[in-house]
């Protein structure tokens, strides 16, 4: 069972891995023909699997991921001239679309922590 939750961190994760390979590729890359930096789309294929299945543990650590896309869109915002700022303002609101997906359906699905007197 998916729920809105577990569909936004799919569509910042899916978002995500569609622009980094765009941006180093074609949209702005450091280097005209595309870099190695492609190369830093790996790493969201590592959650997709369950994300898909709507497993709370990989949305607990995927939203770590998500930290690290966010900080990088934010650092190339600033950093980066023309061409990269837009790429940049993309990867910073899907980063934060990941991150709150995961973060909602990790907090969704979690049991319950009542302490009982006997404990």
């Amino acid at each position: 069972m998916t729920d809105g939750y577990n569909r936004l961190a799919l569509a910042g994760l899916l978002g995500l891995l569609a622009l980094c390979l765009a941006w180093e590729l074609w949209l702005a890359p450091l280097r005209p023909g595309g870099t190695l930096l492609a190369l830093k789309a790996l790493p969201l294929l590592l959650p997709l699997r369950g994300l898909l299945h709507g497993r709370r543990y990989t949305h607990q650590w995927a939203s770590l991921l998500a930290l690290l896309y966010l900080v990088e869109g934010a650092l190339r915002a600033v950093s980066d001239p023309g061409a990269s700022r837009w790429p940049a303002l993309a990867e910073i609101l899907l980063a934060a679309a990941m991150f709150a997906g995961c973060l909602g359906h990790a907090r969704r699905g979690r049991p319950a922590t009542t302490v009982r007197a006997g404990d």
